[in-house]
């Protein structure tokens, strides 16, 4: 047996956890310290906020999902201001070994280790996630992570990427309002300024704006809570539209990927799970034109593990010494 230390690092929390690892696989994930990356100021203050928190030294062998490009002298978060350098962070934090990946290339290794009691069907047919061929992975949190993974002849290979970034494609009349709107706000309106957890306050403050009514809610954790809970109309409709959105994006990209099933990993969506069928999810991921008999043949599924991310960059660790 083996012990590693996981990190999960986003835009808004620093997740870490000490795994057990023997033979290729996670044994067993501790209990995860979640951490406010706003309240550290550098990857290395949450490290040793994390160290702090355990009984014993710190196994000397981690690795870290990381929300940003892993390519590069300098890391840059892209929702988190803290900045790494990787050529010197192993000496910085004492360890042996030290793997730094993409977050949602994270989650596409964290396939090889979920069975099928981690995943709940969203939408296409009720099957298994395809052997062989592609899987899309994203999932909306501070941004849009997006990742692919391709399964041939027994290996997975995962690709990470930045395409939470593409631009975001209007479908009808209030999606093009919606653009324009956002387009004057920022210029360039790429997908994750609006399927993200801060793109829910962009639909509803535009959709405030059409309609001539005062913002009422200002804070993000309110408006998901009231928008969750159906207490105020606009902020359900931003709702209604960001279910939607999630399911045109994911059909983009699983278009963009030739994809054959698609995975979304996110704590926000967990907590919207039961609205996702609600809602016009599924017939905006099939509205392809041309290609909607293939798209509503793709299974879409949710990962229901409590930590996709930790398990997964453990499981690329071990591929990495492997």
């Amino acid at each position: 047996m083996t012990e590693i230390v996981a990190g999960d690092i986003g835009g808004t929390h620093a997740r870490f956890c000490i795994a057990e690892v023997t033979g290729g696989r996670v044994n067993r994930l501790g209990p995860p310290v979640v951490l406010r990356t706003h309240e550290h100021a550098s990857l290395a203050a949450a490290w040793a906020a994390f160290a702090a928190t355990q009984p014993r030294p710190l196994p000397r062998m981690a690795a870290f999902a990381l929300a940003c490009p892993v390519e590069g002298e300098v890391l840059h978060l892209t929702n988190n201001p803290w900045i790494i350098r990787p050529a010197v962070l192993k000496a910085e934090l004492g360890l042996d070994v030290l793997v730094l990946i993409n977050d949602f290339a994270a989650i596409g290794h964290a396939l090889s280790q979920l069975g099928p009691e981690d995943y709940a069907h969203l939408a296409g047919p009720e099957v298994a996630l395809p052997e062989d061929g592609v899987i899309t992975v994203l999932g909306p949190g501070t941004g849009l992570g997006v990742a692919h993974v391709l399964r041939r002849g027994g290996q997975a290979h995962v690709i990470a990427s930045e395409g939470g970034h593409v631009h975001f494609a209007p479908l009808d009349a209030r999606e093009d309002a919606l653009l324009a709107t956002l387009r004057a706000r920022f210029g360039r309106v790429s997908a994750e300024r609006i399927v993200s957890g801060p793109g829910l306050m962009n639909i509803y403050t535009s959709l405030c704006g059409m309609e001539a009514r005062t913002v009422r809610i200002s804070e993000d954790a309110d408006l998901w809570a009231a928008a969750i809970a159906g207490e105020d109309r606009l902020a359900a409709a931003a709702l209604e539209q960001f279910c939607n959105s999630l399911g045109a994006v994911a059909g983009d990209l699983a278009l963009a990927h030739g994809a054959n099933g698609v995975v979304i990993s996110s704590g926000l969506v967990a907590r919207i799970a039961h609205l996702l069928p609600k809602s016009d999810f599924a017939g905006r991921f099939a509205a392809k034109g041309r290609f909607e008999g293939l798209m509503q043949g793709m299974p879409v599924k949710i990962i229901t593990h409590a930590q996709p991310g930790l398990l997964g960059v453990i499981s690329a660790l071990n591929t990495t010494l492997d």
